[in-house]
């Protein structure tokens, strides 16, 4: 299924109906609905070591289907105690309003997690891990802002691009929508049983709603090849379908009250967006962009087995490509989704990348700590050293026949580019760390 056309999101078909109030829908529909809709003051836990925006008037929402565990959703994992992110979505509105972009981020995307407030008095130490973890990390207090923050920090950090804005929706909110509107048809070429989604579905089409849709956006081990990936297709093939059945209800008062009021009743945001208002002024601006300017992607990754032989379980961005696109996003450039997916057929893996580290910062140790993070990314580190006199700045160089792998290296350095060298070691590329350097693992995005 191709992206074009596709006017929803997870979190329940939350811009989907939200395009329908901008549609024309009267005012007196949504009026009794605007304390529904919870904001959490996330601007004040974010620090001052954000990125740039680079392309004023544009905007980045993060989008984040919530897994909590409290209330009425505690029986979807009791043995999980901490807020979860199920779902990760970046969406990015041109500065121009004639395009916008939506890119999925894996849950088991290892990236690395910066240090976070978590809500309890406590801040978590930097660490590589799995990308929904952050939302726990700042939620352990179980305050939305906080897992809120933690989960912007990280997406900010891993991808360069200053986050404007944010919404989530809960397990339960997603259900609402679906009951609303008298549930959703799928069709399963098979049949699927899940009991960590609690679900049990005969192969053909059928209408669910409840608990049998809400487990399908969820399942994952039971389905195709158990990924990630194929719960996000699968997951916007039903957020398709719910936003055309949600315009066929337009006409029906009391099922898009019921849509509105379960969406309301879920969402959090930030607390410029806490209001019917403004979020019928964003729904407004992706309402009147085309069909065939909105696109849905997936963010380049390979399975991390590749660099490391015993984690069968998560992906990693692949990179230089991962940089590219956020790059083309944080400057407000349109992403070419066929020119992203051809570049990414030939991954080269980090693990197949020998890096040399040469301390030319004046910094005692730097090389030997830099080294660690180029290590913990799952590239494979040669040696370190000191450069022979001072540099100026950060540089990669590389010998005859390894520029792809420098630029899959240098792709993770914000602001370097990778040079060719005579003086660089054989079947190695050099990273020489300059007084410039900040950190190792970021995309190149955004300015800080």
């Amino acid at each position: 299924m191709t992206g074009r056309g596709r006017l929803a999101l997870w979190i329940g078909g939350t811009f989907a109906v939200l395009a329908l109030v901008a549609a024309g829908v009267g005012v007196w529909v949504y009026q009794g609905l605007d304390g529904n809709i919870h904001g959490a003051d996330v601007d004040s836990k974010l620090g001052g070591d954000r990125p740039v925006n680079l392309s004023p008037g544009s905007k980045n929402i993060l989008v984040v289907g919530s897994d909590s565990r409290e209330g009425d959703n505690a029986k979807y994992g009791k043995d999980l105690t901490t807020m979860q992110s199920d779902t990760l979505m970046v969406m990015h509105l041109s500065a121009d309003r004639s395009w916008a972009t939506v890119v999925s981020l894996p849950r088991d995307s290892w990236v690395s997690i910066p240090a976070c407030d978590k809500g309890d008095g406590t801040t978590s130490a930097p660490h590589p891990f799995k990308i929904n973890a952050a939302f726990a990390i700042g939620g352990t207090s179980g305050k939305v802002s906080e897992a809120a923050a933690c989960t912007i920090r990280t997406v900010e950090r891993n991808t360069g691009l200053r986050i404007d804005h944010f919404m989530s929706v809960d397990f339960q909110g997603f259900k609402g929508v679906v009951n609303a509107l008298d549930g959703i048809e799928i069709c399963p070429k098979s049949a699927i049983h899940d009991k960590k989604a609690h679900l049990d579905l005969e192969a053909g089409c059928q209408t669910v709603k409840d608990e049998k849709a809400l487990g399908y956006v969820r399942t994952r081990y039971s389905v195709g090849d158990g990924s990630d990936l194929g719960r996000i297709g699968r997951q916007q093939e039903f957020l398709q379908a719910l936003a055309d059945k949600a315009q066929q209800k337009l006409t029906n008062p009391s099922a898009l009250y019921g849509v509105l009021d379960s969406v309301t009743k879920s969402l959090t945001t930030d607390s410029a967006l806490a209001g019917i208002k403004p979020l019928y002024g964003l729904a407004s601006e992706i309402k009147g962009i085309p069909a065939d300017r909105l696109t849905f992607l997936t963010v380049p990754n390979y399975a991390r087995e590749a660099d490391v032989p015993t984690d069968k379980a998560n992906v990693v961005w692949q990179y230089p490509q991962a940089a590219d696109l956020f790059t083309s996003l944080a400057a407000d450039r349109e992403v070419d989704k066929k020119n992203l997916e051809a570049a990414a057929k030939n991954p080269v893996y980090a693990a197949t990348v020998r890096v040399r580290v040469l301390n030319g910062s004046g910094t005692p140790g730097q090389a030997a700590k830099v080294a660690q993070d180029v290590r913990a990314a799952g590239y494979t580190v040669t040696g370190t050293g000191n450069t022979p006199s001072p540099a100026d700045k950060t540089s990669v160089a590389y010998p005859d026949g390894l520029q792809k792998q420098a630029e899959v290296l240098a792709s993770r350095l914000p602001g370097v580019r990778a040079a060719p060298t005579a003086d660089a070691a054989p079947g190695t590329v050099t990273l020489v760390v300059g007084p410039d350097f900040k950190v190792f693992g970021a995309s190149r995005g955004g300015a800080r």
